[in-house]
């Protein structure tokens, strides 16, 4: 595939081609397959952008399957979803006619649980299905294994460049986001085929470390319960892997700059309120020390950034 030089051409020509934009990226692999990628926090301007591209999808050369891979996705904004929704709902019929079959790659969590219920809002002009695992889709879809491997591998190269994020990075946050909040260097080394000092090493080359890494994935989760729970901080804490409320706390307002509550009430409009006990550091956590069954008090037990050689 190449890439489109911009939304009209490649409304105009779109097979064998992509087009990347802010948070998104549509691809139109051949007559008989496309889809569309998702990642990070898309807001309501971005899918506004979105839905001009999926335009595509409805006078297509012939009937195609199409595969929409949401498991990049960080957090869902409800305003973002509604113009999706308001966009589908009027051009349903026009879709059943031109998609064959749909499948969807959720994320997991509470994003997983906002992206799957998008699809309750339609009335289904076309068969759907939701997946975790994007060749189980591709396989549903139709497609054998030998187009499936070469062309996700072709689109998570195009991710990668367009979020900045190299393929060992995105691989090591999938994995730590499934394992949280029981994240050790050794499970997660094993998962991806390698050893922990091979691991290590290929992270200090990339200019990281385990546990830098680790605390960014909480910090992601942990921002992406804040705004689509109710939870409290110190059930946060203990989600994303946390010893204390205490200890999140510190970690969130290192990593984001202010604190949790904070962050809550400026994403959501709201004037700040009082910190919860123990959130400001100095103080106890409101439910004492939290350390969870089987949960490394710091989720670095074994993933220290010490680099042993080979």
């Amino acid at each position: 595939m190449r890439s489109a030089d911009g939304v009209d051409d490649y409304l105009r020509d779109p097979l064998g081609r992509y087009l990347v934009g802010e948070g998104y990226l549509h691809w139109y692999a051949s007559e008989d397959l496309c889809g569309f990628i998702l990642w990070g926090r898309p807001g309501e301007t971005q899918v506004r952008r979105l839905v001009q591209v999926l335009d595509v999808e409805l006078a297509p050369a012939k009937p195609h399957a199409s595969l929409v891979d949401a498991r990049r996705l960080e957090a869902a904004d409800p305003s973002a979803f509604t113009v999706l929704v308001k966009y589908m709902q009027p051009r349903e019929k026009s879709f059943g006619t031109s998609v064959l079959r749909q499948a969807l790659v959720r994320p997991e969590g509470v994003v997983g649980a906002v992206v799957g219920g998008f699809y309750t809002l339609l009335s289904g002009a076309y068969p759907s299905r939701a997946f975790s695992d994007p060749a189980q889709a591709l396989e549903w879809l139709g497609q054998p294994d030998t187009l499936a491997a070469p062309l996700l591998s072709k689109l998570n190269d195009l991710v990668a460049e367009a979020t900045g994020q190299s393929p060992l990075l995105r691989e090591l946050h999938q994995v730590m986001k499934g394992k949280l909040p029981e994240v050790n260097l050794s499970d997660v080394a094993r998962e991806m085929g390698m050893s922990e000092r091979t691991m290590q090493r290929r992270l200090k080359e990339a200019g990281t470390s385990f546990q830098a890494e680790l605390n960014a994935v909480q910090v992601r989760m942990a921002q992406s319960l804040l705004l689509e729970t109710n939870m409290k901080l110190t059930a946060v804490a203990v989600e994303v892997g946390c010893a204390s409320l205490q200890h999140f706390s510190s970690l969130f307002r290192k990593m984001v700059g202010e604190s949790p509550s904070a962050w809550r009430d400026r994403q959501q409009g709201k004037t700040p309120s009082e910190p919860e006990a123990g959130e400001s550091g100095h103080g106890h956590a409101e439910e004492g020390s939290l350390e969870p069954a089987g949960a490394a008090p710091h989720a670095s037990a074994q993933g220290g950034d010490e680099v042993v050689g080979d």
